[in-house]
């Protein structure tokens, strides 16, 4: 079984899945692109959506696709970038949702860590991506644990919030059950589709209207 570095509570979580097949093709193809290629993230960032959300966490759930393929980009958080990296068009379009959805200022960072630790699972499908080529990862068997990861989720939490925008986030997170979570949908914050439904969707208001409801702390957007 491959030895997986991630946060104790994950691992007990997760650990069936680190001793398939899939996975272990997953984790030789994974360290190939790092040995051979620029790969995104840093590889000691890989699993940082777990480290900064232990399990026991998890009251939002937002899932992206593939992480940034820019250089300096991406930080193992969906949608997140490192501290003094311009905001990618996505970044920007959800930063300008929650300020209009709760009031809350832009931030002048657009590192999501303190959404991360306040219990935001930020789960990219594909958790590595080879530098500028978008989804040159996907297909490879990210897809299949991060179905795992989800569907642990799903089956031992209620009372989360799934925020999924865009068809393939809503077909990723069909597996929660809407009579025991909160499951907000939009389309994607994506230059391409934010007028169409991103913009107004009030999510993040109404994440903290349903934690509050049942007693839990909010989260600071």
């Amino acid at each position: 079984m491959v030895d997986v570095r991630i946060a104790a509570d994950w691992k007990a979580v997760l650990q069936e899945e680190f001793s398939k097949p899939y996975f272990e093709a997953l984790v030789r193809f994974v360290r190939e692109e790092y040995a051979s290629g620029e790969v995104f993230p840093a590889g000691r960032n890989i699993f940082r959506a777990f480290d900064k959300c232990p399990f026991d966490s998890v009251k939002v759930v937002i899932i992206g696709q593939d992480p940034y393929h820019g250089v300096g980009q991406a930080n193992g958080l969906c949608f997140s970038v490192n501290e003094g990296v311009p905001f990618p068009p996505s970044l920007q379009n959800i930063l300008r949702e929650v300020h209009d959805d709760t009031g809350a200022a832009i931030p002048t960072s657009g590192e999501l860590d303190r959404w991360a630790e306040q219990g935001v699972l930020l789960l990219n499908a594909v958790l590595t991506v080879r530098a500028h080529e978008a989804a040159s990862h996907a297909g490879r068997g990210w897809e299949q644990f991060t179905d795992a990861v989800v569907r642990a989720v799903a089956e031992r939490k209620q009372g989360v919030v799934y925020m999924l925008w865009g068809s393939y986030a809503q077909r990723k997170g069909a597996i929660a059950d809407p009579n025991r979570n909160l499951i907000l949908r939009a389309v994607h914050p994506s230059p391409l589709s934010a007028y169409r439904g991103f913009f107004g969707c009030r999510h993040f208001s109404a994440a903290n209207d349903y934690l509050l409801a049942r007693g839990e702390q909010p989260i600071v957007w």
